[in-house]
């Protein structure tokens, strides 16, 4: 007898001491999210960068430059404007060098164009979901007419070739805030693929039991997409969000480099890597660091996003 209740014994002892027994959804992917490596330094880069951008002020003010503050003694006049000094004049007065030419400080505007990339990707990102969640919900609920022309809309947004539509937009509009109108372009186009996930999870959702048990105890639409479908569809719409971050911090990198999106003085990282590539060769680090800061913050933001999505989304398909 003792000997067929041992392998029971032995699974329910190695089961993690860390998860109580009978801990709900988001404890169990807390617990799953603080054990992988991988989601702990994204955590820190993004944490990191966030910090960086809205601290830029502070910062610059630190290193004892404004991002439009020229500094003609830290380039070379006779060789085309060049920093002085190795790996594009760093030194203990310009931490991370020096633009060619300008001799502008580099952290100031690293630092200065985290905070605009930024704040144009998280705002873009929050009015993408809350119009694709908003969108999709209703679709999935309501269904019939509501589903149909929501559904349409849609197809018709994701139908437009997306960037080339962004270009015309914003070369367009000249005499505007740039950053306001790349937050509503970018936006403008991004709900949709949000507002399909959280439709089929309304979908799927509208017919379970206590659905139909708050349905016949009177409750009205409005108190069952918030109480009984909203947090049904919160996992996706979170995991989602994660992933939809990077794509935005790369379109507006991409519209100002091609330079319709944020335009001189006020930095921004695509920008900065537009005005580099005619500086490779003479100052590879002008191209060096804003490309890492790019890439280390997209990346980061996508590791993320496979995690929670993995974590909070098993039903995406990924093995």
């Amino acid at each position: 007898m003792t000997t067929a209740s041992s392998p029971a014994t032995a699974t329910a002892s190695s089961a993690p001491a860390a998860v109580p027994a009978g801990s709900g959804p988001w404890q169990l992917a807390r617990a799953e999210l603080r054990r992988r490596t991988a989601v702990k330094v994204s955590l820190a880069v993004v944490a990191l960068f966030l910090l960086m951008a809205a601290g830029a002020p502070l910062l610059s003010s630190l290193a004892g430059w404004s991002p439009e503050e020229f500094d003609k003694t830290a380039v070379d006049p006779y060789l085309g404007g060049r920093p002085l000094g190795p790996l594009g004049g760093i030194s203990a007065d310009h931490w991370l060098g020096v633009e060619p030419v300008t001799g502008r400080d580099l952290f100031a505007r690293v630092v200065h164009g985290a905070q605009v990339s930024l704040l144009i990707a998280l705002t873009a990102t929050a009015i993408v979901v809350l119009a694709g969640t908003a969108a999709g919900i209703t679709a999935g609920y309501f269904g019939g007419r509501t589903d149909a022309v929501l559904s349409r809309l849609m197809d018709l947004t994701m139908s437009f070739p997306s960037l080339i539509f962004m270009i015309a937009m914003m070369s367009v509009a000249k005499d505007v805030n740039r950053i306001l109108l790349m937050t509503a372009v970018i936006g403008l186009f991004g709900w949709p693929g949000i507002a399909r996930v959280v439709r089929g999870q309304t979908l799927s959702l509208k017919h379970r039991e206590y659905v139909d048990a708050a349905r016949v105890g009177g409750a009205g639409p409005r108190r069952i997409l918030t109480r009984d479908i909203l947090p049904g569809v919160a996992g996706p719409v979170i995991a989602y969000t994660t992933l939809i971050v990077p794509g935005m911090i790369a379109t507006e990198a991409a519209l100002s480099y091609l330079g319709v999106g944020v335009r001189p003085p006020t930095p921004s990282w695509g920008q900065m890597i537009a005005e580099s590539v005619a500086f490779y060769d003479t100052d590879p680090m002008y191209f060096v660091i804003p490309s890492t800061c790019l890439f280390l913050t997209v990346l980061a933001f996508t590791l993320l996003g496979d995690a929670l999505r993995d974590v909070l989304d098993p039903r995406s398909g990924r093995t």
